[in-house]
Parts: C-alpha cells; structure tokens; sequence
C-alpha cells in the first residue's frame, strides 16, 4: 500500500463515520431496496456504481491508464452484468442525468459503456492506485460529485471504484458492503454527502468480490 494511501485511511480510522455500522446491501426486490427505487424515480440523487465483476481476471500490474493489458479488466460475466445494469434502470423507471461520468481505468469504463453506452471519461474518478501524487485531489473529486446535486427529476450516475468511495464515505461502505455492480445511493443534498442504502441490480451468484487488491 503507497504512503499516500495509508495516511488516507488512517484519517478515516479516526473520523466519526468510522464508528457507523456497515452497509447492507440489498436488491429492488427487497422492501429496503423497493423504497430506494421510490426514492430514486423522485429523482434528485447521486448513484455511484462500482465496476461489474472482475472475478478470474489478472491483477492490476502497470497502473498504466491506456494499458488495457497491464489492467484488471471486467469479466465476460461482467460485461453481462453491465448490460443488465442499464436494462433493470430502466424497466425500473429510474430516471438518469447525462453526461454518464465514468473513471478511466478500463473497468470503470467498460462498465459504464456497456450499462449506459455513450459515457463522458474523467480523470475525477481514477482508481486510488492510478492517482499517484494525486489521490488528495481525487478524493476531492470523489467528495465534490457525491455533493453536486442533478438536475430537477433526474439522479447522477457516476462510474467508478471503492476505495475512494471508503476515503470519503467511511467504515459504512468499508469491508464487504460495496461489492461488484452495486451502486451506493447518495443524498447529496445534507450538509455532507449521506448513503441512503447500496443497491444490487443486477448481482452475480458467488459474485461481488475479487482476489486482487484495490478496488
């Protein structure tokens, strides 16, 4: 882990967030996540996917941006789960903002182009392990987008990772509650940022998490 980082979630160690109890995720099927989705068609949140499934695909090894190869890449079950990202948003009625953001680590991407098709990349949205001796802006980043409110009716959809997601958001969304495909739903609306749930919709059986380490 680079220093950068585990000063980061030293930080977060310390911060109150850290003393909430964690996440469940849940599913639209679910009567949690049923009142998610009636949140979520009122429009006015933040949704904030992490990349589809990458089970049984290399480890990151270049932490090249452009280097698909050096790369974790999405999984065939992946690329699937993505397409069906796109289609239960909209059987479900949940009405999206455009421009779709997405990270420019190829799983982030992919993911967002396969769920949503035309997406706007950002550099706002890099992997910790991409940032290099930028991650301080990158958590910002993170941080700033969580708070920008969409347009009236409409929920932001950003694509991306979790460990940034861990910086900003704390113990709540740490460990196991942020897994594949999912997506936090955020108020962005409160003083700070604040998870109303994680949503699966489109999970994997055995899926959610990988072998390698980042997000």
């Amino acid at each position: 882990m680079r220093p950068s980082r585990r000063a980061f979630l030293a930080l977060l160690a310390a911060s109150p967030a850290a003393a909430q109890p964690r996440l469940v995720p849940t599913t639209a099927e679910t009567p949690e996540g049923a009142a998610l989705v009636a949140r979520l068609r009122l429009g006015g949140l933040v949704l904030f996917f992490r990349h589809a499934d990458t089970r049984g695909e290399n480890c990151d090894r270049s932490f090249r941006i452009g280097d698909r190869a050096g790369q974790r890449n999405i999984s065939a079950s992946g690329r699937a789960q993505s397409v069906r990202i796109g289609e239960r948003l909209r059987e479900l009625g949940i009405p999206l903002a455009r421009p779709i953001l997405a990270g420019p680590v190829y799983r982030a991407r992919d993911t967002a182009e396969h769920a949503f098709g035309t997406v706007e990349v950002t550099d706002s949205l890099l992997a910790d392990d991409y940032a290099g001796d930028r991650l301080a802006w990158v958590v910002a980043e993170h941080r700033r987008l969580f708070g920008e409110a969409p347009p009236p009716g409409t929920n932001r959809v950003l694509v991306a990772h979790r460990t940034p997601a861990i910086m900003v958001l704390g113990d709540p969304v740490a460990g196991r509650a942020f897994p594949e495909g999912s997506a936090l739903v955020i108020d962005p609306r409160a003083s700070d940022p604040r998870v109303l749930g994680i949503l699966e919709l489109a999970p994997l059986p055995g899926g959610g998490f990988h072998q390698c380490s980042g997000g």
